[in-house]
């Protein structure tokens, strides 16, 4: 069988997204967004997509203003922990496309920490918007969240960090694909 697209739409996987993500640490305690579904909860990293034309650091550094409500420079400088390569067919009328996941880190005082917002809205198609709570978590325990709630699935590599500041020696991490992921509605 054969899919077939209309001739101005793209076939899944054929355009690529960059998508920064920061994972803000306070000692141990880092922060994510916790969704809450019908179905589900997920948690993912602070971040978004990057847009046409606009850097990854400014990129990140909007995601962390719109999300959180700070200023990068009140943070640590940025650091690309992982990179996590996504091709996830997703529900929708459009094609999926491709993600290439950047993974930051950054560490923020407890001043700072006590300063960011508690909950983030994330616009929907149509014009709604999707609630999200900044949860912060100690991230050893990141281990204990199902693997695919955390997202993309950075919580086994996450846990496994010595320490918060710990180098880290490979910073690929597995793709996720149709074949270990089923998107979550």
């Amino acid at each position: 069988m054969t899919d077939t697209f209309p001739a101005d739409a793209a076939a899944p996987f054929s355009r690529i997204m960059i998508r920064v993500a920061a994972l803000v640490f306070c000692g141990d305690g880092v922060a994510l967004i916790r969704r809450d579904r019908p179905t589900s909860t997920h948690y993912t990293p602070i971040g978004g997509n990057v847009e046409t034309g606009e850097e990854v650091l400014a990129a990140l550094g909007r995601e962390l203003h719109e999300e959180l409500g700070f200023d990068l420079g009140k943070a640590t400088a940025p650091e690309l922990l992982w990179v996590v390569d996504q091709m996830v067919s997703r529900p929708g009328p459009a094609p999926s496309p491709r993600k290439l996941h950047l993974i930051h880190r950054v560490h923020v005082t407890p001043r700072v920490r006590a300063g960011p917002a508690t909950v983030e809205y994330d616009e929907l198609p149509g014009g709604t918007r999707e609630v999200g709570h900044i949860e912060w978590r100690d991230y050893r325990t990141t281990r204990d969240l199902p693997i695919f709630p955390l997202f993309p699935p950075i919580g086994p590599a996450l846990a496994c960090l010595p320490a918060p500041h710990a180098a880290i020696t490979d910073a690929g991490l597995p793709a996720v694909t149709d074949d270990n992921y089923t998107w979550i509605v």
